[in-house]
């Protein structure tokens, strides 16, 4: 795995739009350049993370914290912000009980993103939403 001066790399899927709209509000939100965003689409990007599988990173959100930690999920989601200081937004994500139905939510919208996507952007999937740093 590559070295990294980042708290979090977070892994993404750079052909979702709505994926990328999520990432850039976070890239936007990150002053301290604290997250390394990692395209699952992008072989070379991954190839510097061979143990993160990119079929699986497709299927449920991937982060790696700076312990070395997998983080899967709505774990991720609740680490990003909290990363770039806006974790108490997402901190019901971390309570049981709202685990116990926001896991599930959460793994139908990412088995169903791109129709979403379609729904709401108009566009299912793009080529490449992400080209370079995601920060505006």
């Amino acid at each position: 795995m590559t070295q990294t001066s980042h708290d979090l790399i977070l892994f993404y899927d750079g052909c979702c739009p709505l994926c990328v709209a999520e990432m850039k509000k976070l890239a936007n939100a990150d002053t301290n350049d604290a997250i390394e965003f990692i395209n699952i689409q992008n072989s070379v990007d991954m190839s510097e993370y061979p143990n993160v599988d990119p079929d699986y990173a497709n299927r449920i959100l991937h982060a790696i914290d700076n312990n070395g930690t997998l983080l899967l999920g709505l774990d991720v989601t609740y680490k990003a912000w909290d990363t770039v200081g806006k974790g108490w937004l997402f901190k019901p994500l971390t309570w049981s009980w709202v685990r116990f139905f926001a896991d599930p939510v959460y793994l139908w919208f990412a088995k169903n993103r791109y129709s979403i996507s379609a729904f709401f952007t108009g566009k299912a999937r793009c080529e490449s939403c992400q080209v370079g740093r995601l920060k505006d």
